[in-house]
Protein backbone atom coordinates (compact mmCIF):
# COMPACT_ATOMS: atom_id res chain seq x y z
CA UNK A 1 0.00 0.00 0.00
CA UNK A 2 2.85 2.25 0.83
CA UNK A 3 4.01 1.56 -2.47
CA UNK A 4 1.32 2.36 -4.24
CA UNK A 5 0.91 6.00 -2.38
CA UNK A 6 4.64 6.32 -3.59
CA UNK A 7 3.83 5.61 -7.07
CA UNK A 8 1.26 7.70 -7.93
CA UNK A 9 2.62 10.71 -5.53
CA UNK A 10 -0.31 10.11 -2.97
CA UNK A 11 -0.10 11.06 0.70
CA UNK A 12 -3.02 10.47 3.43
CA UNK A 13 -2.29 14.35 4.65
CA UNK A 14 -2.80 15.97 0.90
CA UNK A 15 -5.79 13.61 0.03
CA UNK A 16 -7.59 14.56 3.87
CA UNK A 17 -7.47 17.86 3.04
CA UNK A 18 -8.26 17.60 -0.56
CA UNK A 19 -11.42 15.63 0.65
CA UNK A 20 -12.33 18.28 3.08
CA UNK A 21 -11.72 21.20 0.80
CA UNK A 22 -14.16 19.50 -1.89
CA UNK A 23 -16.60 19.00 0.49
CA UNK A 24 -16.61 22.63 1.81
CA UNK A 25 -16.50 24.12 -1.69
CA UNK A 26 -19.64 21.47 -2.60
CA UNK A 27 -21.72 22.55 0.21
CA UNK A 28 -20.80 26.30 -0.58
CA UNK A 29 -21.35 25.61 -4.38
CA UNK A 30 -25.19 23.97 -3.19
CA UNK A 31 -26.20 26.86 -0.96
CA UNK A 32 -25.50 29.50 -2.85
CA UNK A 33 -25.27 28.39 -6.61
CA UNK A 34 -27.46 25.23 -7.14
CA UNK A 35 -30.15 25.96 -5.07
CA UNK A 36 -30.99 29.36 -6.66
CA UNK A 37 -30.40 27.98 -10.10
CA UNK A 38 -32.30 25.24 -9.61
CA UNK A 39 -35.60 27.64 -8.06
CA UNK A 40 -35.06 30.12 -11.52
CA UNK A 41 -35.73 27.24 -13.60
CA UNK A 42 -38.43 26.02 -11.54
CA UNK A 43 -40.04 29.32 -11.71
CA UNK A 44 -39.35 29.81 -15.44
CA UNK A 45 -40.92 26.26 -15.98
CA UNK A 46 -44.09 27.14 -13.65
CA UNK A 47 -44.19 30.74 -15.84
CA UNK A 48 -44.03 28.68 -19.07
CA UNK A 49 -46.71 26.47 -18.29
CA UNK A 50 -48.90 29.02 -17.49
CA UNK A 51 -48.67 30.82 -20.00
CA UNK A 52 -49.34 27.48 -21.91
CA UNK A 53 -52.43 27.23 -20.09
CA UNK A 54 -53.61 30.92 -20.86
CA UNK A 55 -52.97 30.17 -24.75
CA UNK A 56 -55.37 27.11 -24.53
CA UNK A 57 -57.97 28.84 -22.54
CA UNK A 58 -58.09 31.80 -25.15
CA UNK A 59 -57.83 29.32 -27.77
CA UNK A 60 -60.96 27.53 -26.10
CA UNK A 61 -62.99 31.25 -25.49
CA UNK A 62 -61.53 31.48 -29.59
CA UNK A 63 -63.58 28.66 -30.24
CA UNK A 64 -66.70 28.96 -28.50
CA UNK A 65 -66.89 32.29 -29.96
CA UNK A 66 -66.64 30.94 -33.44
CA UNK A 67 -69.69 28.26 -32.63
CA UNK A 68 -71.53 31.10 -31.22
CA UNK A 69 -70.94 33.15 -34.61
CA UNK A 70 -71.71 30.13 -36.61
CA UNK A 71 -74.88 29.43 -34.01
CA UNK A 72 -76.03 33.05 -34.77
CA UNK A 73 -75.75 32.69 -38.12
CA UNK A 74 -77.64 29.49 -38.72
CA UNK A 75 -80.31 30.71 -36.62
CA UNK A 76 -80.58 34.19 -38.53
CA UNK A 77 -80.36 32.06 -42.11
CA UNK A 78 -82.99 29.49 -40.56
CA UNK A 79 -85.25 32.84 -39.63
CA UNK A 80 -84.23 34.27 -42.74
CA UNK A 81 -85.12 30.85 -44.94
CA UNK A 82 -88.74 30.86 -42.49
CA UNK A 83 -89.49 34.46 -43.67
CA UNK A 84 -89.22 34.03 -47.18
CA UNK A 85 -91.01 30.54 -47.16
CA UNK A 86 -94.13 32.52 -45.84
CA UNK A 87 -93.67 35.46 -48.46
CA UNK A 88 -93.53 32.44 -51.00
CA UNK A 89 -96.53 30.70 -49.55
CA UNK A 90 -98.39 34.50 -49.68
CA UNK A 91 -97.40 35.63 -52.81
CA UNK A 92 -100.63 34.16 -54.30
CA UNK A 93 -102.90 35.97 -52.28
CA UNK A 94 -100.93 39.43 -51.89
CA UNK A 95 -100.38 42.37 -54.77
CA UNK A 96 -97.19 42.62 -56.32
CA UNK A 97 -95.94 45.49 -54.31
CA UNK A 98 -97.08 43.84 -50.81
CA UNK A 99 -94.70 40.94 -52.15
CA UNK A 100 -92.10 43.36 -52.65
CA UNK A 101 -91.80 44.59 -49.44
CA UNK A 102 -91.74 41.36 -47.51
CA UNK A 103 -88.73 40.57 -49.78
CA UNK A 104 -87.41 44.29 -48.73
CA UNK A 105 -87.56 43.43 -45.01
CA UNK A 106 -86.67 39.72 -44.76
CA UNK A 107 -83.44 40.83 -46.84
CA UNK A 108 -82.93 44.10 -44.63
CA UNK A 109 -83.24 41.43 -41.28
CA UNK A 110 -80.62 39.05 -42.68
CA UNK A 111 -78.22 41.90 -43.65
CA UNK A 112 -78.63 43.60 -40.40
CA UNK A 113 -78.03 39.91 -38.45
CA UNK A 114 -75.09 39.41 -40.73
CA UNK A 115 -73.58 43.12 -39.52
CA UNK A 116 -74.45 41.88 -36.19
CA UNK A 117 -72.81 38.77 -36.15
CA UNK A 118 -69.88 40.20 -38.14
CA UNK A 119 -69.41 43.16 -35.25
CA UNK A 120 -69.58 40.73 -32.58
CA UNK A 121 -67.12 38.46 -34.42
CA UNK A 122 -64.80 40.85 -35.17
CA UNK A 123 -65.26 42.32 -31.11
CA UNK A 124 -64.26 39.11 -29.99
CA UNK A 125 -61.52 38.45 -32.80
CA UNK A 126 -59.82 41.94 -31.59
CA UNK A 127 -60.10 41.43 -27.82
CA UNK A 128 -58.73 37.63 -28.05
CA UNK A 129 -55.89 39.29 -30.26
CA UNK A 130 -54.87 41.76 -27.83
CA UNK A 131 -55.62 39.08 -24.37
CA UNK A 132 -53.04 37.33 -26.64
CA UNK A 133 -50.88 39.85 -27.55
CA UNK A 134 -50.82 40.92 -23.89
CA UNK A 135 -50.11 37.15 -22.72
CA UNK A 136 -46.87 36.86 -25.64
CA UNK A 137 -45.59 39.88 -23.99
CA UNK A 138 -46.13 39.10 -20.75
CA UNK A 139 -44.46 35.70 -21.28
CA UNK A 140 -41.82 36.89 -23.23
CA UNK A 141 -40.37 39.63 -20.74
CA UNK A 142 -40.45 36.68 -18.19
CA UNK A 143 -39.04 34.12 -20.15
CA UNK A 144 -36.24 36.11 -21.31
CA UNK A 145 -35.69 38.65 -18.51
CA UNK A 146 -35.69 41.42 -20.78
CA UNK A 147 -37.19 44.58 -20.59
CA UNK A 148 -39.40 45.29 -23.19
CA UNK A 149 -39.59 49.08 -24.97
CA UNK A 150 -42.97 49.79 -26.29
CA UNK A 151 -42.01 49.00 -29.88
CA UNK A 152 -41.01 45.97 -29.01
CA UNK A 153 -44.57 45.32 -27.22
CA UNK A 154 -45.95 46.60 -30.39
CA UNK A 155 -44.45 44.37 -32.94
CA UNK A 156 -44.82 41.08 -30.56
CA UNK A 157 -48.46 42.09 -30.25
CA UNK A 158 -48.63 42.40 -34.08
CA UNK A 159 -47.01 39.22 -34.89
CA UNK A 160 -49.27 37.37 -32.44
CA UNK A 161 -51.95 38.85 -34.02
CA UNK A 162 -50.98 37.91 -37.77
CA UNK A 163 -50.60 34.12 -36.13
CA UNK A 164 -53.98 34.03 -34.86
CA UNK A 165 -55.20 35.63 -37.79
CA UNK A 166 -53.94 32.83 -39.96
Amino acid sequence: MSNLSQVFGVTWAHFLAQVILFIIVYLILKRFAFNPVIAMLEDRRRRIEEGQLNAERIQKQLADAQAKYEQILAQANGEAQKLIESVRQSGDQLADQKRQEALAEAERIVAKAQEAMTLERDRVMAEMKHELGRLVVETTVRVTGKVLTNEDHRRISEEAAREIAA
